[in-house]
């Protein structure tokens, strides 16, 4: 099975791991729309450098601050690609968050981009009524009591739970796996010494790097006896438990 003339959704695509899965994908084949929120320069270079190594792709500004919004993001990527055959759920907010400290503001800001967000694009991305694959991206941490980070580990809790649940809904029609990375990014503004230090011990000693999550997102797509399945590229974190990472 190949990726050949698919048309992929990726939101967040224009940066950091969103772009190294969308060049990845588009060099496997498939059609591209990067869905970006704020990063417009980033996405129109992606889209003329895919575009310059013969591949198609398509940059659209996208909010997925509201149901309106991720129901219009499917309806123009429909527009300007044609039917989708693969969701990748990338987009997401990090933010630390302890108990004693949670607002519902802060609340309902990380639900909505981690966790409804992702639920909303993938019930239209059913409704094409279609075969198709879905991609959630997630986080070591779905293993994990991390109470420095309640809100984001709960709604990657929740999204994995959602992964299985939609894969045994939809099959055999649509495929929906999951990744999760480990440390692979530090915050835009940090650099790889703050990663390190934060990063928490990894069983094989060496942070994972985003062509390697692109790679394991391009191995679910590629692999039709799979689905409801989540792939941890952590370098062995995950086996921990606990709140490691930065």
């Amino acid at each position: 099975m190949n990726l050949m003339g698919q048309s992929v959704l990726v939101t967040g695509g224009a940066v950091r791991l969103g772009r190294a899965i969308c060049n990845t994908l588009a060099d496997a084949g498939a059609r591209v729309v990067i869905a970006y929120q704020s990063s417009e320069a980033e996405a129109q270079e992606l889209q003329r450098d895919i575009r310059a190594r013969g591949a198609a792709a398509w940059a659209i500004a996208s909010s997925l601050d509201n149901e309106r919004g991720c129901l219009g993001l499917i309806e123009r990527a429909i527009q300007v690609a044609g039917a989708l055959d693969i969701l990748v759920n990338n987009a997401a907010g990090f933010h630390k968050g302890r108990f004693e400290t949670l607002t519902e503001e802060t609340l309902l800001s990380e639900f909505q981009t981690n966790l409804f967000a992702p639920l909303l694009l993938m019930g239209a991305f059913s409704r094409q009524n279609r075969p198709g694959q879905v991609i959630n991206l997630l986080d070591q941490r779905v293993t994990s009591t991390d109470a420095e980070r309640v809100p984001y580990v709960l709604t990657k809790k929740a999204l994995a739970d959602a992964t299985r649940m939609a894969a045994l809904a939809w099959a055999p029609r649509i495929r929906v796996n999951a990744v999760a990375p480990g440390a692979i990014l530090p915050p835009p503004d940090e650099g790889p010494e703050y990663l390190k230090e934060k990063a928490g011990s990894i069983p094989l000693q060496r942070m994972c790097s985003p062509n390697e999550v692109a790679e394991a997102i391009l191995f679910l797509l590629t692999s039709p006896g799979l689905t409801g399945q989540t792939l941890f590229v952590d370098g062995g974190q995950s086996l921990l438990g606990g709140g490691a990472g930065g």
